[in-house]
């Protein structure tokens, strides 16, 4: 079991506790059929609801719609109004069971009559007038008070009793609060439901005088070739007494309309004040009217022939009981224009923050742009000296490169010089080598006796020996050192 706020589902198979019959009617989302309770043997209706599937679709009826309508219908406990029995559901409908209300829509049956009078008429609508008192007493309002919506318990007594039926639109409105829609039936519809507006107990009693209206005169007092052209006639107040129509309706039934089709709901009557009407309380104090009988027949069942012709054609351009959807469909669209039009403002303002924003970024990119062109030119400079630098550098690079060169080959020249004068040095060695032994042995030759002969050989070999030796490293530094001082002279 399923219980959301007063609303009770249960979730047994309804099959299992009644017996379901003949279809007795059908709307757009909900199919009626008649049903017997098994335990008990009493006859209901059994309303089939179906429950939308997802956010997205439009088939169907929003489970908390189905849920508001149940939590109002278990308030309710009044003679002219549907009374629910219970509830189920399961996984694509749910199940209201309905007190039966067999004796069919109010309009058909006047329709039959030979005859109507505003006597007659006025025990009807003061019925339609107490269910609506008790629906206001609890702050409920019904929003689509309507012909198809008022049928008769059992029209085959003296006097049928009134019943109130489909609260599928209805709501609980608190005093003060501020709710708007667009839904009901065009035909029937209160200006402030047209022009969106705040709405409250008043929308009924605006649709209360549209009934009356059609009830004593067998036509519509708004209805247009278009929907469209309906709701401009609503919000306009383009309406009349026909004279045709209303010439033998009383000023009394033609003041209480006036007073209910009140444009300004601050001046319209409440339903208090339509209880109080003289219209509505006249014919219980009023004695039988003097008119001929003849005369007073043949007036009534003119009334009674439009009243049929506006039956007839009301059900071949309407499902019986089915809410105008479109209605839905425009109130979504509304409420789309009026978030969209919220989210305009805010992009509005999103907009000229973003404006000043881009500003701002635009500002400090020309400082950026403009500290970059004087890094740029500045770096541009530098790198310009860096290459000059850089050429000098290596023009420098190249001549020192050309330098070590000339000294490489100028010290390979001298390499080569040095290897030749020492080769040449080593042989005058050998040469004065063997010069000097031949000297020694020359000598030996000359002086063969005595110590002193001996000592002074040697002071002699010794001074020979110095003497050879200067000779010598002059001649080597005589031949050597010019030529190594030249390259490099020319190298220097």
């Amino acid at each position: 079991m399923k219980t959301r706020g007063m609303a009770v589902f249960k979730q047994q198979n309804v099959d299992d506790f009644y017996e379901i019959g003949e279809e007795l009617g059908s709307g757009q989302f909900a199919i009626v059929k008649r049903c017997i309770e098994k335990s008990t043997g009493v006859q209901y209706a059994a309303k089939f609801i179906k429950k939308r599937q997802s956010r997205a679709s439009r088939r169907g009826v929003k489970k908390e719609e189905i849920e508001r309508e149940v939590d109002i219908l278990q308030q309710l406990q009044h003679n002219n109004i549907v009374s629910l029995h219970d509830v189920y559901e399961n996984r694509t409908d749910v199940v209201l069971i309905l007190e039966l209300v067999s004796g069919g829509e109010l309009f058909d049956f006047l329709a039959q009559k030979e005859s109507l009078s505003e006597e007659e008429a006025t025990r009807f609508m003061k019925q339609i007038l107490d269910g609506v008192q008790y629906l206001h007493s609890k702050r409920i309002v019904h929003f689509d008070l309507k012909p198809e919506n008022i049928m008769l318990l059992d029209r085959n007594v003296s006097l049928p009793r009134i019943k109130i039926i489909d609260f599928g639109l209805a709501h609980k409105i608190e005093a003060g609060a501020d709710f708007k829609n667009i839904f009901g039936t065009p035909e029937f519809v209160a200006p402030e439901i047209v022009n969106y507006e705040p709405l409250g107990l008043e929308a009924d009693m605006w649709s209360i005088g549209v009934i009356t209206y059609i009830l004593l005169s067998g036509a519509s007092p708004f209805l247009g070739d278009t929907k469209q052209e309906t709701l401009g006639n609503i919000s306009a107040m383009d309406y009349e007494f026909d004279e045709e129509l209303f010439s033998n309706t009383s000023e009394l039934a033609k003041c209480f309309i006036s007073q209910l089709l009140e444009k300004d709901t601050r001046k319209r009557m409440t339903i208090q004040d339509a209880l109080n009407h003289h219209w509505i309380k006249s014919f219980d104090y009023m004695e039988e009217d003097s008119t001929g009988p003849e005369d007073e027949k043949k007036v009534e069942q003119l009334k009674t022939t439009r009243l049929k012709e506006y039956t007839i054609q009301s059900h071949f351009s309407m499902p019986q009981n089915n809410t105008y959807a479109n209605f839905e469909r425009f109130a979504h669209v509304v409420e789309d224009v009026s978030l969209m039009e919220t989210g305009l403002s805010e992009v509005a303002g999103a907009r000229h923050t973003l404006q000043g924003d881009v500003e701002a970024l635009l500002s400090i990119y020309n400082d950026k742009e403009a500290w970059y062109k004087e890094e740029s030119e500045t770096a541009r400079k530098q790198l310009s000296q860096v290459r000059y630098e850089f050429r000098k550098v290596e023009a420098t690079r190249r001549l020192l490169q050309e330098d070590m060169k000339s000294i490489d080959a100028s010290l390979e020249s001298i390499s080569g010089k040095y290897s030749q004068r020492q080769h040449q040095l080593d042989g005058l060695r050998q040469e004065l080598n063997s010069e000097l032994q031949w000297m020694q042995e020359v000598m030996s030759s000359l002086h063969p006796e005595g110590a002193s002969g001996s000592i002074h050989s040697s002071s002699l070999n010794t001074n020979v020996k110095q003497a050879l030796k200067e000779l010598l490293h002059q001649s080597c530094r005589r031949e050597l050192c010019p030529e190594a001082k030249q390259p490099l002279t020319e190298s220097g």
